[in-house]
């Protein structure tokens, strides 16, 4: 009864306070889903050519660039044509954030990510609040094919809760409009993921969301402790690859199939396995992608006008699948995504830290870390590898070392490394935290 209100009543009510069309976008969203391919991609073209119109007109970043390419908006006539601008890469983010910002906008409106991404490498994203709605109605239609229902309570297996940081008005928010109980993965313990399943018992969520490393780990300490009574309709898993040993313990312990979402801060929701599980549905409303040759995939923002992003180079390789999945739906399908892979970093004390959770934690506090990589030698030593830039000055090495006694105690050992760059894993991808002991720790666990 209580999802039902809330689905009905408070979710209304707080998107008419807030003057949010997101609801109003979902329903859009859920009928254009079952639009013919064809449909799909005259739709894409339409969003399309306002947007390059748009970035031409108001973006100086990219009025320079396709000048210099030689190259207008007018030219772009079919969905082929993109492959005629030039590619948008992480450093071109970070060297001309500003020329990249809209002038349409008045900045000090728009939100703010700021975000390590992948390849620890910080990002300033900026949003206007059009496209977050929008990006918000397209994330709720994925997570409803993983068979959760708005309105229902939200398990979220996370780091750095946000909330938390909002003080009494984040929480009254949380338990009123959220509803979403979190176990933060900065510090994992058998203790904390008792305590979330007797959270989760006490108030039965619809959703499970998290990590897919992070999902993994609680479903195998779960099975260790032979609670087996948490039964969710759907569980969401992002943020890195999940692989099908993983899926198989976390689908047996929770007794629900897991959902693969896939998607980047810095344009939301890229694309999400439906409930037929054959592959990742684009959000094909919101963004467009390409492949280039080796499987480097593009990405084309077409929700965020406030610093579209074009042909975005996001870091990961996918294949794309040759069938339409089953399910009906008419949005393009992804049959593989070779995502960030981020190891647990193990604390002297026996704690798990999730390296997404680093993140945020390392990469984004630390001024001018250009690039870094955190590597776990010994359970009481770390190294962090560092491409710095000129804002790194001595209050950065102070930093890092306050970061380190904050997240792991005075047992750890940290030694920094200067680097020109940081080697790429062969799929071409840098991994942001790597740790050998907590692999083995993890193999432990599950065995």
């Amino acid at each position: 009864m209580l999802d039902v209100l809330h689905r009905h009543v408070v979710q209304p009510l707080v998107a008419l306070k807030r003057r949010s069309r997101h609801l109003a976008d979902l329903k859009a969203l859920e009928r254009s889903q079952y639009d013919s391919p064809a449909e799909v991609r005259a739709t894409q073209l339409a969003m399309l050519r306002v947007t390059l119109r748009h970035a031409y007109d108001t973006v100086p970043y990219y009025r320079a660039a396709w000048d210099a390419a030689g190259v207008r908006p007018e030219d772009v006539t079919t969905l082929g044509d993109l492959a005629r601008l030039p590619v948008l890469t992480k450093a071109d983010i970070r060297a001309h954030n500003d020329a990249l910002v809209s002038t349409a906008f008045d900045k000090a409106t728009l939100r703010v990510k700021t975000t390590s991404g992948s390849t620890g490498v910080p990002l300033k994203v900026y949003l206007d609040e059009r496209g977050a709605q929008w990006k918000t109605a397209a994330t709720l239609r994925a997570d409803e094919w993983s068979g959760w229902r708005r309105g229902q309570r939200v398990a979220k297996v996370w780091g750095n809760p946000e909330y938390l940081r909002l003080g009494l008005r984040g929480r009254l928010t949380n338990a009123v409009v959220e509803r979403a109980t979190y176990l933060d993965t900065i510090r994992l313990n058998d203790g904390r993921i008792r305590d979330f399943a007797a959270a989760l018992r006490r108030h039965r969520p619809g959703l499970i969301f998290g990590h897919a490393h992070s999902l993994y780990l609680v479903a195998c300490r779960l099975k260790a402790m032979k609670i087996d009574d948490i039964r969710p309709d759907g569980i969401v898993s992002t943020a890195m690859p999940l692989h099908g040993w993983q899926r198989a313990v976390i689908e047996q312990v929770f007794g629900t199939k897991a959902t693969n979402r896939y998607g980047c801060e810095e344009v939301s929701l890229i694309a999400c396995e439906c409930e037929r599980h054959a592959g990742l549905h684009v959000a094909a409303e919101s963004v467009f992608t390409e492949v280039e040759p080796g499987g480097r995939l593009l990405v084309t923002d077409l929700s965020n006008f406030a610093m579209p992003l074009i042909r975005y180079r996001v870091g990961d390789v996918v294949t794309t699948s040759p069938t339409p999945c089953p399910c009906g739906r008419g949005l393009p399908l992804l049959a593989t995504v070779e995502g960030r892979d981020a190891d647990y970093v193990l604390t002297p004390a026996g704690d798990l830290i999730s390296g997404i959770s680093l993140t945020e934690n390392f990469a984004t506090r630390i001024p001018g870390a250009a690039q870094l990589q955190i590597v776990q030698e010994t359970r009481t030593r770390l190294l962090v590898r560092l491409v710095t830039d000129e804002h790194f000055t001595e209050a950065s090495r102070r930093k890092i070392a306050a970061l380190v006694l904050e997240l792991f105690g005075p047992s750890m050992a940290v030694e920094t490394e200067f680097v020109d760059a940081i080697a790429q894993e062969p799929s071409g991808k840098y991994r942001f935290c790597i740790s050998d002991v907590a692999t083995e720790h993890l193999r432990g666990l599950s065995a």
